[in-house]
């Protein structure tokens, strides 16, 4: 096995576009590093990220944040910008792991892992967020919710790097929040995600909504029926029961030892309510 760690993207793609053999990208390395030792994966190539300039930054932008891929889930935990702004975000990317994990764990890792119960996932696809990816036909960009096609499937193409993720600028009375639940206290996989992102008008409607799940189907879902649910509401018991209803609708889970299909579609319901009303919540102080 060949170990690179370029300093800028180019020769990384060239790295990776010149590679016969399997290649893999080394961000944080808890996911990738996990699979080596089990014997998972045999990669003839590892690209390290981490030294190239600007992956390991987070910065603003047009009133929102890019987040360079390789940043760790404790360097997004103590940006006061973006906890300010995205909160769901923040605390969705918090639940990675240990400690020591989130010293390492990358929010382009955990996107690029493409599991269906990614934690750090279904609060960027309520966010609205958008990957920029390098690639040897230059750059392009890919929202977030379009991202992962399947378990450990994702639409890059051969030499092909998330380079950062964008959370966009938000409108006043912004606001968002992540859920799950999990069988133990913490660092256990989730057997359902819930992250819902919303903007309450001046009259106290909702003028727009996002509702996302995690685990519930083979990759993480954006339910617009929900969302839709919420859009011109006050929040009211009414509009959550409804919101609610379409969340359960979209659930599509497997049955297995963590959950059967029943439990993780009530589970789903009962999350996107209460992350709904977190979030409004935390939209009457923004």
């Amino acid at each position: 096995m060949r170990y690179e760690a370029p300093e800028n993207i180019e020769t990384a793609v060239k790295l990776l576009a010149g590679e016969t053999g399997n290649a893999r990208v080394l961000a944080g390395g808890t996911d990738l590093l996990v699979q080596l030792r089990l014997g998972h994966v045999e990669p003839d190539l590892v690209v390290d990220i981490k030294r190239i300039a600007g992956l390991q930054a987070i910065t603003a932008e047009d009133g929102g944040f890019r987040i360079g891929a390789a940043v760790s889930g404790a360097q997004l935990g103590e940006h006061d910008g973006v906890r300010a702004l995205w909160p769901g975000v923040v605390e969705a990317v918090g639940l990675i792991g240990s400690t020591q994990v989130q010293g390492r764990a990358s929010i382009g890792g955990n996107l690029c892992n493409a599991s269906p119960a990614a934690d750090a996932v279904p609060a960027l696809v309520a966010a609205g967020a958008v990957a920029t990816i390098a690639g040897p036909d230059g750059r392009r960009e890919v929202a977030v919710e379009n991202f992962a096609t399947g378990p450990g499937r994702t639409v890059l193409a051969a030499a092909e790097i998330v380079e950062s993720i964008l959370l966009p600028a938000r409108a006043p009375g912004s606001s968002d929040a992540y859920l799950r639940f999990i069988p133990r206290s913490e660092m256990d996989i989730a057997v359902v995600g819930a992250g819902i992102s919303l903007t309450m008008a001046g009259s106290g409607k909702c003028s727009g909504a996002r509702v996302a799940l995690g685990a519930v189907a083979e990759r993480v879902l954006l339910v617009e029926e929900a969302g839709e649910a919420l859009t011109g509401t006050n929040l009211d018991d009414r509009a959550l029961s409804r919101m609610g209803d379409a969340v359960a609708a979209a659930c599509r889970p497997i049955d297995d030892k963590r959950g059967t299909k029943v439990f993780r579609t009530k589970v789903a319901r009962v999350l996107a309510i209460r992350a709904a009303k977190i979030a409004l919540e935390r939209a009457g102080r923004a």
